[in-house]
């Protein structure tokens, strides 16, 4: 690192730097008698992380990188500097080593303040040091705002993730690993010795005919509809599924057989008197849905081009440890339950036995 004689003390880019905005011309004139002007060749390392901080720095030309270690040894880019930026300020104010490394990205040209000549100007020029501690506290302050939004976009993009590795991304219900994962946990920590807990296994019935009638952005409507209403029916400890197509699934912690007829049969009558509007735009003329549209009836705009769809479903249930002792059985017995009641006639319930 070479050292001129002179500072370029009228530079533009120093007079526009956040540092030196505030000061008067008598007052930037008194700061930059003490700034040591520096040439920096590219790659050069300006101050390494841990080192004492005894300078801080402006930038006039060229760029400089900062760089934190990694356990690995390796170093991470954090962030550049650009011309009328200064840094290293905060070990010099906090008397404290570098946090970072700071290396030319390419030839630069630096002022230097040395520690003591920053303390001088603020006890013999204490309007000068207030300015530039103004200054240096707002800058940081913009930091640490930037810092601030930045973990807040952190942890919205890891609360997104999150939900997203374990949901269903058009129902918003939890998906099949989740449920599985739940449920397995349980049976591993033994929570049905003292009471047993249901599995409800559900399918719509006929809903591959609807998808051919209607289409599949109609079936995803029938979809959505489903998942709200068994999203009205859940109680907070219980965990509600999409396992795949129209496949559905509730998981019932602490509930015996017959509570949990009880709240299947709630989730098969809601369904059946619930109407979902199709458009008929996109009704074929050929085949026959499985759930037979009820009426036409005219959207919310007045036009008749609506038809509305029934959607009729049937449940398997089954409980552990009464039916089984694993997650396997207990999946395995209620999909079976299920199998029974759509070839006893669908919209029905069924529980093992």
């Amino acid at each position: 690192m070479s050292i001129q004689k002179t500072a370029p003390a009228h530079d533009p880019v120093l007079r526009a730097s956040p540092l030196f905005k505030a000061l008067s011309e008598l007052e930037f004139n008194a700061v930059s008698a003490f700034l040591e002007p520096r040439k920096v060749i590219e790659g050069e390392v300006i101050f390494r992380e841990g080192a004492a901080g005894e300078e801080l720095y402006i930038l006039v030309s060229g760029r400089v990188g900062a760089s934190v270690s990694q356990p690995d040894g390796s170093q991470r880019s954090m962030f550049e500097i650009v011309p009328g930026d200064f840094f290293g300020e905060m070990s010099v104010i906090a008397n404290e080593t570098r946090s970072a490394s700071l290396t030319a990205r390419e030839n630069t040209e630096l002022l230097a303040l040395h520690a003591i000549d920053f303390y001088r100007i603020i006890y013999e020029h204490p309007m000068i040091g207030v300015k530039m501690l103004k200054a240096i506290g707002k800058v940081q302050s913009s930091w640490l705002d930037e810092t601030s939004r930045n973990l807040s976009d952190l942890l919205r993009w890891g609360e997104t993730a999150r939900r997203r590795a374990v949901s269903d991304d058009l129902t918003g219900l939890y998906n099949r690993s989740f449920l599985e994962e739940s449920v397995k946990d349980r049976f591993a920590r033994g929570s049905f010795e003292l009471r047993c807990a249901s599995f409800l296994m559900m399918d719509l019935d006929r809903f591959h005919e609807v998808n051919q009638r209607f289409g599949t952005l109609a079936g995803d409507q029938l979809l959505i509809a489903t998942s709200d209403v068994l999203r009205s029916i859940v109680r907070s400890e219980d965990i509600c599924a999409r396992l795949s197509g129209d496949e559905f699934a509730m998981f019932l912690p602490d509930t015996d057989p017959e509570e949990a007829i009880s709240i299947a049969e709630r989730v098969r009558q809601t369904l059946a008197v619930r109407k979902i509007p199709i458009p008929n735009t996109v009704i074929s003329t050929t085949g026959s849905p499985g759930q037979k549209p009820v009426q036409d009836q005219p959207s919310s705009t007045g036009k008749a081009n609506q038809t509305e769809v029934v959607i009729n479903i049937s449940i398997g249930a089954a409980c552990a440890p009464i039916h089984a002792d694993s997650w396997e059985k207990l999946y395995l017995c209620a999909d079976a339950v299920l199998l029974r009641a759509k070839e006893n006639g669908r919209n029905r319930v069924e529980i093992a036995g």
